[in-house]
């Protein structure tokens, strides 16, 4: 396996998006993504459903990847696949088939860790500055709230993380109690942009370290929303720019609270973001406000690193090769993968 011009296949199967990429040293050729739908219809996604979807498309998106790359299976030097954490189901589809083609070809694999993945996204090469080391990531996801710090490409310490909800939840679990489809947390970024974010005051709450708890906030806006719709049953449609302004407002402040806090305490002034939740417009434009204010050197991820895909499986891959971390056959999914290895 030549280190000159190394060819990486990344899977990605940890929840509901099954994808397939085709990295080359550090410049993705092709990043290909299947979307399951049908869960919207229950509210959230149900685990059963995501693992058969995966059987369907984990073969047409692998073929897509290598047509859009140019290439074929023969080209390919490594497969990187998420061994978790995530639903069982779903990471036992990718990582029997990671298995199965490193068998066919004769090829390495290695096992990435989905978070790992969410922040060495900023290291895939699209001409742009990457964070040095030491710097603070916060990670956002629907199942995952963190600041870790990120001494090297495979040196993490989790600094904070949440005690309950995750700040994805969060802004599911809110959008919910206001009525709005599944998944309602990029709605209500949708409508903060034309609401007040001062108009309404939700919980903060008062948490040790650089932890960080939501269950408050999702508390506090049910009991408000309940005593307002009693009294005015139009109350959500009538202040919707509002409310959504209000609630993404105090997720924000939770979240900025503590990362302020472990920047002071640390020193480390380059501060990144990664997970699903960067992909929200509010958090982008804080985290540069923010940088601007406390002379901060930010990374924010393109839109397209920042869900589930199969590029930063791809880009974590290639930084475990290069230590030469490779799995074996025995390997198995785990869907709660400690982000430390004990």
């Amino acid at each position: 396996m030549s280190q000159q011009s190394l060819v990486i296949l990344g899977i990605e199967s940890s929840c509901d998006d099954t994808s397939a990429a085709i990295l080359k040293d550090d410049t993705i050729l092709s990043n290909v993504t299947a979307t399951q739908a049908i869960h919207e219809q229950y509210g959230g996604v149900v685990p059963e459903l995501a693992s058969r979807a995966h059987q369907q498309n984990i073969i047409p998106v692998v073929d897509a990847a290598l047509k859009k790359a140019a290439l074929t299976l023969k080209d390919i030097d490594l497969i990187a696949f998420t061994q978790g954490p995530g639903l069982m189901g779903s990471l036992v589809v990718g990582t029997a088939f990671a298995k199965s083609l490193s068998l066919a070809l004769n090829k390495p694999m290695v096992a990435v860790h989905h978070m790992h993945a969410h922040i060495l996204a900023h290291f895939i090469n699209e001409g742009v500055p990457v964070p040095g080391f030491p710097f603070i990531c916060m990670t956002v996801s629907g199942g995952h709230t963190q600041l870790v710090r990120i001494d090297s490409p495979i040196e993490m310490v989790v600094l904070g993380s949440t005690i309950d909800d995750a700040a994805g939840e969060a802004f599911d679990k809110t959008a919910k109690i206001l009525g709005f489809p599944y998944p309602g947390g990029p709605l209500i970024d949708k409508y903060a942009k034309e609401g007040n974010p001062d108009a309404f005051s939700f919980a903060k709450p008062q948490v040790e370290g650089y932890n960080f708890s939501f269950s408050g906030l999702k508390t506090s806006v049910l009991y408000f929303i309940q005593k307002e719709v009693a009294k005015n049953p139009n109350f959500i449609e009538e202040n919707k720019a509002d409310l959504c302004a209000s609630i993404q407002a105090t997720i924000l402040e939770i979240l900025f609270k503590q990362l302020r806090k472990v920047s002071a305490d640390t020193g480390i002034k380059d501060i990144a973001i990664a997970g699903g939740v960067s992909a929200n417009s509010g958090l982008r434009a804080k985290l540069a406000e923010e940088g601007r204010k406390l002379g901060w050197n930010v990374f924010i991820p393109k839109f397209e690193y920042c869900t589930d895909n199969a590029a930063m499986i791809a880009i974590a891959g290639k930084f475990l090769a290069e230590k030469q971390q490779f799995a074996q056959q025995d390997i198995s999914a785990d869907a709660r993968l400690p982000f430390v290895k004990p």
